[in-house]
């Protein structure tokens, strides 16, 4: 069964009623991409090996990388110029420090292991001055090293702008290991 419109003026009002309908719907469309969060792009990397407790060797895209978790920084694994002002900032001896560095090295060598497939998300900064790559780092089971590492008490939280997107998941997991009191 076939319906016309008779006279113009409601050939009209119809017209008016879809470009109206349409105007609406892609209105709609620019506030739900705005105001929903999108998933978060991850690539794939292969672990090359742990290289301490917030640098990860990687083979990505082809080509070997260093990766610096993000949003986070653990003690120095050896005596260095960085151990040496971590140790006046924090008041222990280099021993405590490197002692430290070494265990949150050992921690996330349990949580991967060679040739696991892990999967990097980046935030603004892609690299650092250092030209390390900048990561969020998940592990084959979904979770998040650089929070596992905060949980776990082996790190401390170092945030820096533009990269803070999970700046409150970082607070709420290093709050837990300290009321937990787990790690440093």
């Amino acid at each position: 069964m076939k319906f016309q419109i008779a006279s113009p003026e409601a050939k009209l009002i119809a017209m008016h009623i879809k470009q109206s309908i349409r105007s609406t719907l892609i209105v709609f469309i620019f506030i739900a991409a705005a105001v929903l969060p999108l998933k978060a792009e991850q690539e794939p990397a292969t672990l090359i090996r742990v290289i301490d407790g917030n640098v990860l060797k990687v083979e990505y895209k082809g080509k070997k990388e260093s990766v610096r978790l993000i949003g986070i920084n653990a003690p120095e694994c050896k005596i260095n110029r960085k151990a040496k002002r971590e140790a006046v900032r924090t008041r222990q001896d280099l021993l405590t420090i490197t002692s430290m560095g070494i265990e949150a090295a050992r921690y996330v060598k349990r949580q991967v292991r060679k040739g696991d497939t892990i999967m990097l998300e980046f935030d603004v900064q892609v690299r650092d001055k250092y030209g390390r790559l900048l990561s969020y780092v998940y592990l084959q089971d979904g979770r998040m090293l650089n929070e596992e590492i905060l949980r776990a008490g082996h790190a401390y939280i170092m945030t820096a702008a533009p990269n803070v997107k999970h700046r409150d998941r970082f607070q709420k997991a290093r709050s837990e290991a300290r009321k937990s009191r787990r790690g440093l």
